[in-house]
């Protein structure tokens, strides 16, 4: 039978090459393992630095929208590209200023008749020869809040025009596509080990 001799040497040298192998295939593993979360810890970092308006198509600033509509009526509806509300907020406008001149004109005519009656001696004719002080008093009295009551109207035109800007703006993030469906099926719902309930589920994709 021939004998094997023991060689120390030659083992130690085969296990220390299967250990740098080894150690090496770890260390390139490792090394793999750590660029891909470099380069998604890069991807991630990009997206935090977009902005919603880039990430979110159609997305409208909210706070930019009221900011251009406080600037100029209409400015947020242009910016949320609701451009057909515009018309109706100038309307609005619009309407306002002719009521506050109106009312103006009517305040100021009354105001110089009042004035004409309490001047003793004064030649110029009554506007309303059919009102007495009375009266005039009155209409006085009635056109001045008519007047004043267009400030208002007009205040709250221009602040629901910031307001519709700023919901529309905020609306624009949600997602309104044709993905969204509603479907209502039957389900069995199981009660106990042997028993089941039939009904009815709701179900909502989006």
């Amino acid at each position: 039978m021939k004998k094997i001799a023991y060689q120390p040497l030659a083992y130690f040298s085969k296990t220390c090459t299967t250990i740098l192998v080894l150690w090496l295939t770890c260390g390139c593993i490792y090394a793999q393992e750590g660029d891909t979360v470099r380069v998604d810890r890069s991807i991630d970092e990009t997206e935090d630095a977009l902005s919603d308006e880039e990430k979110i198509p159609g997305y409208k600033d909210p706070n930019k929208a009221i900011l251009m509509a406080l600037a100029f009526p209409g400015g947020g509806q242009i910016y949320n590209e609701k451009v057909w509300k515009v018309p109706l907020i100038y309307g609005g406008i619009l309407t306002s200023i002719y009521f506050f001149e109106f009312n103006n004109r009517r305040y100021k005519q009354f105001l110089v008749a009042l004035d004409i009656i309490r001047t003793p001696g004064s030649t110029e004719p009554n506007p309303f020869p059919n009102l007495n002080q009375d009266g005039i008093i009155r209409n006085v009295n009635f056109w001045r809040r008519n007047r004043d009551s267009m400030f208002l109207v007009f205040a709250g035109i221009y602040a629901l025009g910031a307001v519709d800007a700023f919901v529309d703006a905020h609306l624009s993030g949600f997602d309104i596509s044709d993905d969204l469906t509603f479907r209502i099926e039957p389900s069995v719902e199981p009660l106990l080990a042997s028993n089941a309930a039939l009904g009815v589920s709701l179900k909502i994709k989006f």
